[in-house]
């Protein structure tokens, strides 16, 4: 379950009875919950609403009524064979379990909301697509987006938005155009620069008015194009948090830990008697500091935390890359610009002491290719203090962070060829992992995690380990140590 103040994953096998019981503080609005084993998040997911206390209202008008709206991919396979490098694309997208009418086989079966005139209605709005990030549109309708990742927002209208994997987005709805058909429609959003656009339509679902003719053709929305990265961005970028709104809390100032981390993708050599399809003919890896995240196979970091046990990871991911250079224009031209396209194989994390607060520059890079990747924490939601476009500036950018009202998140869309920068307050004990949201990054490594160390109180210290934990487990037909995401937490 994907969300702040909580423990999560807990692995269940096959036989178990399990009673999982969790508390919920600071947050109202809608979240994902899904699996998190192999690829099983395509189809094991959904929404979890959180509504306020009995007795206290939304901070906006009340909705006529809530709709729950949630996005998918699907492929005609079993989906834990999608750990192939890299994944197939996905034979249909689609809205609420309906691939709608832009694929033959599905003319029937679309997504019908039908809706009165003049009355308001709470969308709330889920991307659980694996890999995709996916601008949402309805034909003649605004729409006025409340919250976002369970966090309310200053109320933001627009005709469009866009939504990468794992984020949610709670906006009204009012059925405030002339009785008839209209199309919703959801559209891929290909964020990795200098890859050929491909040809896609538009995923649609239905709006209809009450006492709309059978026969009456919906309205079309007009979709940005694939890579509208200025469409993209500027949603991103003008949400902003209610302040004085139920939960809000202000911009801790003092920080504590300051990180700056390059992100994106690397090269792994690739192994001898085998053909690579990766740039140089090798294969591709993730980076977060030069780094490639090794999942431990034969128990979980947070039970190697707990209990002590030394060999699963280090606690040595560190606060800068080895290396400074032009992120966003990348040339091979020296051995060390050779060793970071290679980073290293390692199961690297980064301690913090419990109730520091820390800010993270998250700086994409071109070594391969600037694309957007949705950074996702656990156990925590942060502030996104800004966005912008090519190399950091710690001065000059630095001066444009909002430190007043900037929106929450628990995953962010790092612009392509950009920069994000997130603060958050690290009062969870636990290890927590840090990782990109596009499952077919996962295998790559571009994760880490944080260590956040117990607090001075029973209260806001790690709780011991369950005593019904299942024990990691290791199938070599379907894992493996490069091409896998295990649970790495109870």
């Amino acid at each position: 379950m994907d969300g702040a103040n909580m423990i999560t994953q807990c692995p269940i096998q096959p036989g178990y009875n399990f009673t999982y019981q969790f508390d919920i503080t600071g947050q109202e609005g809608t979240l994902l919950w899904h699996a998190h084993v192999v690829n099983l998040r395509a189809t094991l997911h959904g929404a979890l609403v959180i509504r306020p206390r009995s007795g206290r209202p939304y901070p906006f008008p009340k909705p006529y009524k809530e709709v729950p709206i949630v996005f998918q991919q699907w492929w005609d396979t079993d989906v834990r064979l999608l750990q192939l490098r890299p994944a197939p694309v996905s034979d249909a997208y689609l809205i609420n379990g309906l691939a709608g009418d832009s694929y033959p086989c599905s003319e029937n079966r679309m997504f019908n909301l039908k809706v009165v005139q003049g009355k308001t209605y709470l969308l709330r709005i889920v991307n659980a697509a694996l890999n995709t990030h996916l601008f949402f549109k309805i034909a003649n309708h605004n729409v006025t987006v409340v919250a976002v990742d369970a966090v309310y927002s200053t109320p933001y209208l627009t005709d469009v938005m866009i939504l990468t994997p794992g984020q949610t987005v709670d906006a009204l709805l009012t059925a405030d155009q002339a009785i008839g058909k209209y199309y919703m429609a959801t559209l891929p959003y290909i964020s990795a620069i200098g890859i050929p656009t491909p040809d896609i339509k538009p995923t649609r679902g239905l709006i209809v008015y009450q006492g709309a003719m059978s026969s009456s053709s919906p309205a079309e929305p007009l979709m940005p194009v694939p890579n509208d990265m200025s469409t993209a961005h500027r949603f991103s970028s003008n949400i902003t948090s209610l302040v004085g709104g139920p939960h809000w809390t202000p911009v801790p100032r003092h920080v504590d830990e300051k990180m700056f981390i390059t992100m994106g993708l690397g090269l792994d050599p690739c192994p001898a008697g085998t053909k690579c399809i990766g740039p140089l003919g090798q294969r591709y890896a993730g980076s977060l500091n030069n780094r490639t995240f090794m999942i431990p196979e034969r128990i979980s970091m947070q039970e190697a935390y707990f209990y002590n046990i030394s060999g699963i990871y280090t606690d040595d991911f560190p606060n800068q890359p080895p290396l400074k250079f032009d992120y966003t224009k990348f040339e091979q031209r020296t051995n060390n610009d050779m060793k970071m396209m290679f980073p290293e194989r390692k199961t690297s994390v980064k301690k913090i002491r419990f109730n520091s607060t820390v800010e993270i520059v998250l700086q994409n890079t071109a070594i391969i290719s600037p694309e957007s990747h949705p950074m996702h924490l656990h156990g925590f939601n942060f502030y996104v203090l800004g966005y912008g476009f090519g190399n950091y500036d710690p001065i000059r950018d630095a001066r444009k962070l909002n430190l007043f009202n900037p929106q929450m998140h628990n995953t962010v869309g790092v612009p392509p060829g950009g920069w994000v920068v997130l603060r958050f307050i690290a009062n969870n004990p636990g290890v927590w992992l840090f990782h990109c949201h596009m499952d077919a990054h996962l295998p790559y490594g571009i994760m880490s995690a944080f260590i956040v160390q117990n607090g001075p109180t029973p209260e806001t210290s790690l709780p011991s380990p369950p005593s019904n934990l299942p024990q990691c487990t290791r199938d070599p037909t379907i894992y493996d140590s490069r091409t896998t995401n295990i649970d790495l937490s109870y």
